[in-house]
């Protein structure tokens, strides 16, 4: 195998274990790809393979930094680097002034190699992006930049100044993502790219751990509501049908077949009536886990065409119905959470979450939201912060209720650790670990009721 071919087969098992599908059709169009587009344009290329191996926008965040890896823009480090902080400060401030991404990409180099080092090896025993950026500190060339790019001339005015610093933080977060591929770069060539694409490389979206992600990568969940919401509705719309069509009717089948010689020639289905079921969510919304709830009330409100009733109430310590707030909140699904705890009674007297109370007081207020044909969510981590669980009010709910499911944010190995009172709600609630959009997905086409 020649060593184009091993990058090439090394770039589609990288992307393939951050969740991308691809198949044998894509991998030979890649490698087709490469042998008409060559070596020398090295970000035609990169165009070139994304257009062969990648079904969406989307997955461009996990492309381009395994590609990097793969097929580096250098190797080594630049020659006669400068290792002079200030000088390097100067000259950055110049480029992000001019918006030069060519000059940018070099002195990403240089900075790593200057100022990212660690280790007491020849060279160095690796490369960090966190320290190369912690040394060079970019964000505070911001002022200095501003006046370059006016030229000394005056303000603008306010908007005009704030459109600029938009566009200069822009330019800033373009030169940190430089360093952190130079960085990846320069690891790749010591430890192999196949570990630096599996450990180095933020995965997807809906990979990412709920409990982690960031403010960005929340966002980038939400916007994922309404295509994940279409796939599941088209998947629970396919059960619908078939549920419709009845199971056998076993004894009604013997007593047929008894015309024909005791051979079932003609099944005989029970059909079951067409009867949408009810859904409620109790949605703990404390904390890290507030993100895994807000994606969750956003992606249940979305199949609501699919339910007679849906019914959401959110908690901390206390309980509130908030179903009419994520009617609102289709409009901004961003600003969701924030306009919940504002308006909603969500706390008493303290802020921490306390399952016992709001399960009572669920029970309490708003019992004949459950009934027979409702299906029950219960989204949190089950920490109960040390507080009595109120395992009678899940025993009763779980009676009243057809189902009751819990979705854990939380690794199943943590469950049952510290507060958590999960295996002993897990008793009473068939529940199950929860922890990335990805998962979650495949749960609630499992779990909705048809």
């Amino acid at each position: 195998m020649t060593a184009l071919a091993e990058r090439i087969t090394g770039l589609v098992g990288a992307l393939r274990a951050h969740g991308v599908r691809i198949g044998t059709g894509e991998t030979v169009d890649a490698a087709r790809a490469l042998e008409a587009l060559g070596l020398a344009d090295r970000e035609r290329l990169r165009e070139g393979l994304a257009a062969a191996l990648l079904h969406g926008p989307g997955q461009r965040a996990v492309f381009d930094p395994v590609f990097d890896l793969y097929f580096p823009r250098g190797v080594g480090g630049p020659d006669g680097a400068a290792t002079d902080r200030e000088a390097l400060r100067d000259r950055l401030a110049q480029a992000l002034a001019a918006d030069d991404r060519a000059l940018m990409a070099q002195l990403a180099a240089e900075a790593v190699d200057g100022l990212g080092g660690y280790g007491s090896s020849p060279g160095s025993d690796g490369w960090s992006a966190y320290q190369t950026l912690d040394r060079l500190r970019p964000q505070t060339l911001l002022a200095r930049v501003q006046a370059d790019v006016r030229g000394g001339e005056g303000s603008g005015g306010g908007f005009a100044d704030r459109l600029l610093d938009d566009e200069i933080r822009r330019r800033i977060e373009a030169f940190r993502r430089m360093v952190g591929a130079d960085a990846r770069r320069r690891v790749a060539e010591r430890r192999g790219p196949d570990e630096i694409a599996r450990r180095g490389v933020v995965p997807t979206a809906d990979r990412v751990d709920f409990l982690f992600a960031n403010r960005d990568q929340l966002a980038e969940l939400r916007r994922t509501v309404q295509p994940l919401a279409r796939k599941l509705a088209t998947r629970l719309a396919a059960r619908r049908r078939r549920a419709a069509r009845g199971t056998v009717d076993l004894r009604r089948t013997l007593r047929s077949s008894l015309s024909t010689g005791g051979v079932p020639m003609r099944p005989v289905l029970r059909r079951r009536r067409p009867v949408r079921p009810e859904l409620v969510l109790l949605c703990d919304a404390s904390g890290s886990v507030s993100g895994f709830s807000d994606f969750t009330m956003l992606l249940v409100q979305a199949l609501h065409d699919q339910f007679s009733k849906v019914r959401v109430f959110a908690f901390v310590n206390r309980l509130d119905e908030v179903t009419g707030l994520l009617d609102h909140g289709r409009a901004d699904p961003g600003g969701l959470g924030a306009r919940i705890r504002a308006e909603a009674t969500l706390t008493g007297w303290h802020g921490s979450s306390d399952y016992g109370v709001a399960l009572g007081e669920f029970a309490e207020r708003y019992g004949e939201a459950v009934g027979p044909r409702t299906t029950v969510f219960v989204l949190g981590d089950a920490r109960t912060n040390m507080g009595d669980p109120n395992l009678a009010a899940v025993r009763d709910l779980a009676r009243r209720a057809r189902r009751v499911y819990w979705l854990n944010p939380e690794p199943r190995a943590q469950w049952g650790t510290g507060d958590s009172a999960a295996p002993a709600y897990a008793e009473l609630a068939e529940m199950h670990e929860c922890r990335t959009a990805r998962q979650l997905g495949a749960l609630i086409a499992r779990l909705l009721p048809v």
